[in-house]
């Protein structure tokens, strides 16, 4: 439920209160009893996620089954970065930087 807040034109009492989307606004003020309330626009406070699955903790990882160390090396070796001048090039009249 949404907290609302309240001012009063008339004796300038301001208050916030609990309410429902579905309730209707208040129209008497509680400190004076005439009906100038007026129900102010803010920023609210933001949204409250309740329960689980809202940390990066629930949903972790398992690790990996470890592979053959066979395949970690041609792996590894594929995914290297290339460096400048490594295309295997033997020359330098391509232009690289190497």
């Amino acid at each position: 439920m949404p907290t609302y807040q309240y001012k009063c034109a008339h004796c300038g009492h301001d208050f916030e209160i609990l309410q429902s989307m579905s309730e209707n606004r208040l129209k008497k003020c509680p400190q004076c009893h005439h009906s100038k309330l007026q129900r102010l626009i803010g920023a609210g406070s933001g949204i409250i996620f309740k329960g689980t699955g809202f940390y990066e903790t629930d949903y972790k990882r398992k690790p990996s089954v470890a592979k053959d160390s066979k395949d970690d090396a041609s792996t590894k070796s594929e995914k290297a970065p290339a460096k400048a001048g490594s295309h295997g090039c033997s020359s330098n009249n391509c232009g690289c930087a190497g």
